[in-house]
C-alpha cells in the first residue's frame, strides 16, 4: 500500500511538472499570438508519458524520448520560417525526461522544473541583460571566472606541500577566486549604481582589492579635482572598511577559529571606521558627484595571481620563522609582510591555524601586527598621491580603526 501510494506522489508530481512548464510554454504562445505546436496540455501528457513509461520500462522511456524528439523535430522544420528559435521543442523534450525523472528523484525533477521555469519566464530579462547590458570585456571576465572555478579548481591538489609543509594549492587558489569573484561584484554594483554616489562607493568596491591602491588613485584625484577632495577621502576611508570586510571572508573560508578568535577586535575597527567613513561620506554629498564613465575591467587576473604568489612566500617565510624562532619569529615575519598587504598574512596565519600547527589565540597577534604596519603603509600612500590636505582626514580615520582593533583586543 505505502509502495502505490508513494507511486500516485510521483505521477502527481509528473503531472505538475507539465502543468507548470506547459503553462509558461502557453501564455508564450498566447502573448506572440501564434498557434505554437505544444501548449499546457501537450507539455502535461508529455511529462506524463515520461512518468508512465518509465514505471513500465526503462527501454520504453528510451523510445518515448525518440519518438517526442522526432515530432518535435517535424515540428520545428514546419515552422521554421515563423519562428527560428528551438526553446518549445527541447523544452519538450525536457519535460519528458523530467517526467521519468519525478518516479525516481521527485524532489530533483520538482527542483529542475522549476529552474527550467524560471528560464522559460525570464526570456525578455535575460536576452535584454545579455545584449545590451553586458560587454564584450566582462563576458570574457565571466569566462574567465567560470574556468577558474569549474575547471582549474577540481584539478588543483587541496594538501599541504613544499618546504615546511606550508603551502595548499587548492586554498591558494580559492584566494584567486575569490579575488576575482569580489572584483567583479564590485564592478556589477558600479555598472548599477553609476556615478550617484561617486568616489565613496568606488573606494569602498576597489578597496577589496587593494586599498593602499585605491588610496592612492583616490589621492591622485585629490589632488587633481580640489572640489572632490571630501569625495575622495570618503573612497579612501571606506576603503579600510572594505579590507576588515575582506578579512572576514578570508577568515571564513580559510579557518573558523582564527576568525572567532579575531571577532571582537575585527568588530571594533569596523564599527569604528564605518562610522567616520559614513560622517566623511556625509559631508561630500555636498559636492559634485564624479561621474564613472570608462570603467574597467570586471578583475584582474594579475592582481588575484600577485596576490596568491604573495601568500605562498608568506606561508614559507612565515613557517620557517615559526620553526626557527617560534612565536616571536612568526609576529616579526606578519609585520614585515603586513608592509605589502595584510590580506597575505592574514591567509598565512590563518593555514597555519587550519593545518594544526598554531593555536587560534597564537594566531591573533600576529595579524594584528599586519593589520597595524599595513595602515602605516596606506598613510605613506596617502600623504605621496594626496599631499597633506588629503592625508590628514585619512591619517585620523587609520588612526582611529587600529585603535579600535587594539581596544577591542586589550578588552576581550
Amino acid at each position: 500500500m505505502l509502495v502505490e501510494n508513494i507511486l500516485w506522489l510521483n505521477l502527481a508530481v509528473a503531472l505538475g511538472i507539465g502543468l507548470l512548464i506547459g503553462a509558461d510554454r502557453e501564455r508564450q504562445k498566447n502573448a506572440e499570438n501564434e498557434m505554437a505546436a505544444a501548449g499546457i496540455r501537450t507539455f502535461t501528457i508529455a511529462a506524463l508519458l515520461g512518468a508512465v513509461s518509465t514505471i513500465v520500462n526503462f527501454w520504453l522511456l528510451i523510445v518515448s524520448i525518440l519518438c517526442v524528439t522526432i515530432f518535435a523535430a517535424t515540428s520545428y522544420f514546419v515552422r521554421r520560417d515563423q519562428d527560428p528559435g528551438l526553446t518549445t521543442e527541447i523544452t519538450l523534450i525536457f519535460t519528458v525526461l523530467l517526467g521519468g525523472l519525478a518516479i525516481s528523484a521527485p524532489s530533483l525533477a520538482a527542483s529542475l522544473a522549476v529552474s527550467a521555469a524560471i528560464l522559460l519566464a525570464s526570456k525578455e530579462p535575460i536576452h535584454g541583460f545579455v545584449r545590451a547590458s553586458i560587454t564584450k570585456d566582462e563576458m570574457i571576465d565571466f569566462l574567465i571566472l567560470a574556468a577558474a572555478t569549474l575547471i582549474i579548481l577540481p584539478l588543483v591538489p587541496n594538501a599541504f606541500i613544499g618546504p615546511f609543509d606550508a603551502i595548499n594549492p587548492h586554498n591558494l587558489w580559492l584566494v584567486v577566486i575569490l579575488v576575482m569573484l569580489i572584483g567583479a561584484l564590485g564592478h556589477l554594483a558600479l555598472r548599477w549604481l553609476g556615478g550617484r554616489i561617486g568616489l565613496p562607493i568606488v573606494g569602498l568596491v576597489s578597496g577589496f582589492v587593494s586599498s593602499i591602491a585605491t588610496i592612492g588613485a583616490m589621492g591622485e584625484r585629490a589632488r587633481g579635482m580640489p572640489n572632490l577632495m571630501g569625495s575622495a577621502v570618503a573612497g579612501a576611508t571606506l576603503s579600510s572598511l572594505s579590507t576588515i570586510l575582506l578579512l572576514v571572508m578570508l577568515l571564513v573560508a580559510t579557518s573558523l577559529p582564527t576568525l572567532h578568535a579575531l571577532m571582537f577586535p575585527l568588530v571594533f575597527g569596523g564599527v569604528a571606521v564605518a562610522a567616520y567613513g559614513l560622517v566623511v561620506t556625509l559631508k561630500s554629498f555636498h559636492e559634485n558627484g564624479a561621474e564613472l564613465n570608462n570603467l574597467s575591467r570586471s578583475f584582474s587576473v594579475k592582481t588575484a595571481l600577485t596576490l596568491a604568489v604573495m601568500i605562498a612566500v608568506v606561508l614559507l617565510v612565515s613557517a620557517a620563522f615559526k620553526v626557527w624562532f617560534g612565536q616571536a619569529g612568526l609576529v616579526v615575519a606578519s609585520g614585515l609582510a603586513g608592509l605589502a598587504d595584510v590580506h597575505a598574512t592574514t591567509i598565512s596565519v590563518a593555514s597555519l591555524t587550519a593545518a594544526g600547527r598554531l593555536s587560534a589565540e597564537s594566531a591573533v597577534l600576529p595579524i594584528l601586527v599586519a593589520f597595524s604596519v599595513n595602515a602605516t603603509s596606506k598613510a605613506v600612500a596617502a600623504v605621496i598621491s594626496g599631499g597633506k590636505a588629503f592625508a590628514r582626514p585619512v591619517i585620523i580615520g587609520l588612526i582611529l580603526q587600529v585603535s579600535a582593533i587594539w581596544l577591542g583586543w586589550w578588552l576581550f
